[in-house]
């Protein structure tokens, strides 16, 4: 039985990889800062909060990053701890790369230390792109990034590039476009969207206050982004990859389609207020998976519509029950 250490798995991405590596039959651990305090909602929501086995870590403490691993001795470690948000990078720069890339530093020193055959997943993210207005970006394009989340995901992913050549460590990074799901936590902007028009669908008169539209992403279903980054880790060759759909689509799009769903027009329900406007703000935003769907067989198969079908179907779910 492979044993799996998960860094962040009370969130989105952590709660689904902890469900796909257990149906797969791994033992998972998992950590957060205070594994006694804690938020299970996610693992609850997807019904293994049980099955993983839970550990304190603080990833701006060598020790407790060493101590945790040793004691877990897994076979795969996935980062996917640190701060998420790239507003909040621009109130909390200091933390966000300490979160990020000085955490990311320490279980590459840990592995290091502890000598042990470990393969090692390290999340990257499309900001660090900046924009792609020209076109899609690949694992050959240019880093652009324009927030302190962005630089500090950029340290991350040359820290592994370096720790893999210089120490031949078995570490790789996927650089995820936008994903999203049900799980997705309500300061973003998909989430917020969806979880106001099916207020409103149900009677409230409130308005849904928004900044830029027009930006254009690339959205994911995020428990298929899960499968990729599984597969990244198995693949004999430490490499990175991009994980995105390829596709398309404007705020306004996800806006209209969230609406639509709910029989509404966004048009009545939606306001622009210049709070939300980032101090840069990426205007395109989009991947190219062709090398991942080459290399190991992995390829998006919901689009952008399906995403907010389904995050609009769960909300209303959980509203009947």
């Amino acid at each position: 039985m492979k044993r799996a250490l998960i860094c962040g798995v009370t969130g989105q991405d952590g709660a689904y990889l902890a469900q796909f590596l257990l149906q797969k039959g791994y033992e998972v651990w998992g950590t957060s800062r205070d594994a006694h305090t804690a938020s299970l909602s996610n693992l609850s929501a997807l019904d293994v909060a049980t099955q993983v086995e839970l550990k304190s870590m603080a990833v701006n403490d060598f020790r407790s990053v060493l101590q945790v691993i040793a004691a877990a001795e897994p076979d795969e470690i996935y980062n996917l701890c640190g701060q998420t948000s790239v507003g909040l990078s621009f109130e909390q720069p200091v933390q966000t790369l300490e979160s990020i890339g000085i955490a990311n530093l320490y279980f590459l020193e840990a592995i290091r230390f502890l000598a042990k055959p470990v393969r090692y997943y390290n999340a990257g993210s499309s900001e660090m792109f900046g924009n792609c207005a020209d076109q899609a970006a690949n694992e050959l394009s240019a880093f652009n990034p324009r927030s302190p989340y962005a630089v500090a995901k950029c340290t991350a992913f040359w820290q592994v590039a370096n720790y893999r050549e210089a120490y031949d460590l078995h570490a790789c990074s996927g650089i995820l476009f936008n994903h999203e799901s049900p799980l997705r936590a309500s300061r973003f902007v998909t989430q917020k969207v969806v979880q106001a028009a099916c207020r409103i669908a149900a009677g409230s008169d409130e308005k849904l206050a928004l900044g830029q539209m027009s930006i254009i992403r690339d959205w994911g279903w995020a428990p298929e982004y899960i499968e990729a980054m599984w597969r990244i880790l198995q693949h004999d060759e430490p490499l990175d990859f991009v994980v995105a759909t390829g596709q398309k689509n404007s705020l306004q799009d996800f806006v209209d389609k969230a609406f639509s769903s709910c029989d509404l027009d966004w048009r009545e329900h939606v306001t622009f207020d210049e709070k939300f406007l980032r101090p840069t703000d990426l205007q395109v935003s989009v991947g190219d998976p062709t090398k991942i769907a080459k290399v190991l067989g992995w390829q998006a198969t919901s689009t952008m519509k399906d995403v907010v079908e389904n995050m609009v179907a769960f909300v209303r779910s959980s509203r009947m029950n």
